[in-house]
């Protein structure tokens, strides 16, 4: 059915369009299956054949040597930034509006001892390569720094619509780049990937990095209370959107760009 007539027919027979959220997708009959019959095991000990298999595959298309899953994208970040720091009291540079800095109760500051040093968000999520560049402290010129030890880039930006420049990540370190993960995120040392955003997925993210740090990683998961047992139901799930709903995405901004234009001006539709 026309995207445009679904949307019309569920504000016939509603009155409204659910478009608060991609995260309150439910997930398909054949996902609910994947979960049903996913082979388990007790993951803390690393022995869930499913959630194995899950992180073999996000290393695989990231590039990355390793993963790890957590319940979800806030402990994920939490627990990169933590793995990255050796000492407490050391800057991370993000941005003002990035997701880190204001919507997960400021956990670095106040579980890890990091301090955040923000560069402005521009009005499309991005931030200036410059302005990261010259908020670097070097701890020689002044004892009364904190010392930069981290950069966090949001790709795409929760609170606005676009995503980062491929070219311009590739110098340095639109929504469909037509780019392969693994190259998009080639220059990163950590990566933090959500999979409840955009793919479908009822719950979860994915570390992926360097085998010892995933290997650090894991060991934080456990100590902020993120070690579950036979977690390969909900790993089924997520594997299950990574290999049947990353086709879709392109759709689904065509979608999300129509459905945007739609709400700014109006329709009308006969059927």
């Amino acid at each position: 059915m026309n995207f445009l007539v679904q949307i019309k027919l569920q504000l016939m027979v509603t009155g409204r369009v659910d478009l608060r959220s991609d995260t309150v997708t439910k997930p398909s009959e054949a996902m609910r299956a994947a979960m049903a019959n996913a082979e388990v095991d007790d993951d803390v000990f690393g022995y869930d054949p499913t959630a194995l298999r899950l992180e073999t595959e996000m290393a695989r298309l990231t590039g990355k040597e390793a993963a790890v899953f957590v319940p979800s994208g806030t402990m994920g970040n939490l627990i990169s930034v933590l793995v990255h720091w050796e000492i407490r009291g050391s800057e991370v540079i993000l941005g003002d509006k990035s997701h880190i800095h204001i919507y997960e109760n400021g956990g670095i500051s106040t579980i890890g001892g990091v301090h955040p040093g923000t560069v402005k968000n521009k009005e499309d999520g991005t931030m200036d390569i410059d302005l990261i560049e010259a908020a670097i402290r070097d701890p020689k010129l002044d004892i009364c720094y904190p010392v930069t030890r981290l950069i966090c880039l949001e790709n795409t930006h929760v609170n606005f619509s676009l995503a980062y420049p491929f070219q311009r990540l590739q110098e340095k370190t639109s929504k469909a780049l037509g780019v392969p993960v693994h190259r998009l995120v080639q220059a990163a040392d950590s990566v933090s990937v959500c999979l409840s955003k955009g793919l479908g997925a009822p719950v979860g993210s994915v570390i992926v990095g360097s085998k010892a740090f995933i290997a650090r990683a894991k060991t934080l998961r456990k100590t902020l209370g993120g070690g579950m047992k036979q977690v390969g139901v909900l790993c089924a799930a997520a594997l299950f959107a990574v290999q049947h709903n990353v086709g879709k995405l392109e759709g689904d901004h065509k979608k999300a760009n129509l459905a945007g234009n739609i709400c700014k001006g109006g329709f009308s539709i006969g059927i």
